[in-house]
Order: structure tokens, then sequence, then C-alpha cells
């Protein structure tokens, strides 16, 4: 079996989808970037979800680089890192991205 050896911006990228491709961790994205900062109570209000199910969710969110936070004080307080949806969002839109896109549909795989 062939291996695809991966740049490091393609290892990154894989890293942030496998993230965001959880609808929890997608709904907390979207919840964040709906505010400056957020804390993980507040989330667990807003979410049909216990406390350490929304902690274990921030923690892949904080590891793939989306979020950004921790303690601060009593509360734990978390916010988007700046500029990496936008990151992701160019390496989306690259020409290599747009290829293997096309590629996939000429070898009839529908994007879903």
């Amino acid at each position: 079996m062939k291996s695809l050896a991966a740049s490091t911006d393609e290892e990154r990228a894989v890293v942030m989808l496998r993230a965001l491709a959880n609808p929890a961790r997608f709904r907390i994205v979207r919840l964040l970037a709906e505010s400056d900062a957020s804390v993980c109570g507040d989330l667990v209000g807003r979410l049909p979800l216990a406390q350490s199910t929304v902690s274990e969710h921030l923690r892949v969110l904080r590891e793939a680089g989306i979020v950004q936070g921790g303690l601060q004080g009593p509360a734990s307080r978390y916010c988007l890192v700046p500029d990496a949806l936008a990151w992701l969002r160019t390496q989306l839109a690259s020409p290599e991205a747009a290829t293997l896109v096309q590629g996939s549909a000429r070898e009839g795989h529908a994007p879903n």
C-alpha cells in the first residue's frame, strides 16, 4: 500500500479538520465565534453536554490549535485562536486542495 506523504501544513490542517468534524466541537467553535471569550460553565449552559464532556472537547480543540485559554481565576475561559480558521480556509482554498477536489469529482466521488 502506498503512503501519502503530507507536508507540515497538511498535517496541521488534517488535525484541525478532525477536531471540527465532531458535531459538539463544531458547535463549541460556533459559540466561541459569537463572543470574544467564554467561560466553560457558560458553554455548558448552552449545550446538552456535561461539564466534563465540554472540557474534553475544549482540550481537543486547544490541541488542534483552534481554541486557546484555560484557568483565569476560579473559571476556565476560552476563545478562538486568532486567524486559526482563516489559516484553515486558505489551506482549503489552495491550488493543491482544488486539484484534489477536482480529481475526486472526476473519479465519481461527490462532495458531501
